[in-house]
């Protein structure tokens, strides 16, 4: 496959696994540089600025989110953890920090690469076009309006109340990123995560899932990973 121009940095202290990912992005056409520790993995961010990030947890010399901190401090680089942990405390906390995906281990040679795709098209759309209020964003047959607040779907008005309207623009917004209950609920009201505003969030969500036709157990537009929060998806 022709070499394209993403540098992807893998950071992760098992060497098989660092050889079996750099293998399958290799085979995708990715230039693929690899570290072993938090600190390695700083290094080689500031040396060669790569495109996206994938990320261990668990490395020799501390934890992988303190890599996403250091990263989000000035940048927006795409960061996915791939992680044995696959608890949703520890997705939540990864996500918090400005992960943009998680895989769990193990892992499919194909979902890998797909995760990779979906994250570097969000991250150039964002970058290269923006998502900020102005213009408009077309997903299929759904299009919103930001400028008037209004939202569409196969030409038909979809009337969404005013926190409908913003939770369905955030996520538009950050279409291909999931994005935890907590981020959401802070995003839009302004509050921190509990019981009662997650429900309330789930209230709107399915509200707005309803108004859109999307039978519940369907992931068309908006996937819910159970637990952990809410992503638009990147294809219709």
């Amino acid at each position: 496959m022709a070499q394209n121009k993403y540098k992807i940095l893998v950071v992760e202290e098992e060497r098989n696994i660092q050889s079996l990912v750099s293998a399958i992005l290799e085979g995708e056409g990715y230039t693929v540089l690899t570290a072993s520790s938090v600190e390695e993995g700083r290094l080689m961010y500031l040396s060669h600025l790569p495109d996206l990030i994938i990320l261990d947890l668990g490395l020799p010399d501390g934890d992988g989110t303190q890599l996403i901190s250091y990263v989000r401090e000035s940048d927006t680089t795409p960061i996915i953890i791939l992680s044995a942990r696959g608890e949703e405390s520890e997705k939540v906390r990864a996500l918090d920090l400005g992960a943009n995906d998680y895989v769990t281990k193990p892992f499919g040679s194909r979902e890998l690469p797909a995760r990779v795709r979906s994250c570097l098209r969000s991250h150039r759309h964002s970058s290269e076009e923006g998502h900020l209020p102005g213009g408009k964003f077309v997903l299929g047959d759904m299009v919103i309006d930001y400028d008037a607040r209004r939202m569409f779907l196969n030409g038909e008005e979809i009337k969404l109340t005013q926190t409908e309207y913003n939770i369905i623009a955030l996520l538009s917004e950050r279409c291909g990123k999931m994005m935890s209950y907590s981020a959401i609920i802070k995003a839009v009201w302004r509050d921190g995560a509990d019981d009662g505003s997650i429900k309330r969030l789930q209230v709107n969500m399915a509200n707005i899932r309803k108004k859109m036709g999307i039978r519940p157990g369907e992931s068309s537009y908006i996937v819910n990973e159970l637990g952990v929060g809410y992503r638009m998806q990147d294809k219709a």
